[in-house]
């Protein structure tokens, strides 16, 4: 049974930075995929960055420039480095991993707050 387990996030002013980071273990599998959602109150969750195996990148168009993603394919692990944060960052951030057979797997969810 996979199980994804995120570190990082908290407390940041604006323009500062954190890192994320995210584990997908127990898996038979290197991940295809691995990257991240985030959902602020009352607004959909929405795609803030994804990595593949051949190291294509996908990142939301108010994040570039900003954050960074990175993965280590053989540990399945996976980072994103936010810099410059803006108070709309604030959200919860899901770190996902998507398998060649299984649906999505989903980590628990991490807060990130940027506010003065």
């Amino acid at each position: 049974q996979v199980q994804m387990v995120e570190s990082g996030g908290g407390s940041v002013q604006p323009g500062g930075s954190l890192r994320l980071s995210c584990a997908a273990s127990g898996s038979m599998f290197s991940m295809n995929v691995m990257g991240w959602y985030r959902q602020a109150p009352g607004k959909r969750r929405e795609l803030v960055a994804a990595q593949d195996r051949g190291g294509n990148t996908n990142y939301a168009d108010f994040v570039k420039g900003r954050f960074t993603i990175s993965r280590d394919i053989a540990k399945n692990t996976a980072s994103l480095q936010m810099n410059s944060l803006k108070p709309e960052d604030t959200a919860v951030y899901f770190c996902y991993a998507e398998d060649p057979i299984n649906p999505r797997f989903w980590g628990q969810g991490t807060q990130v707050t940027v506010s003065s």
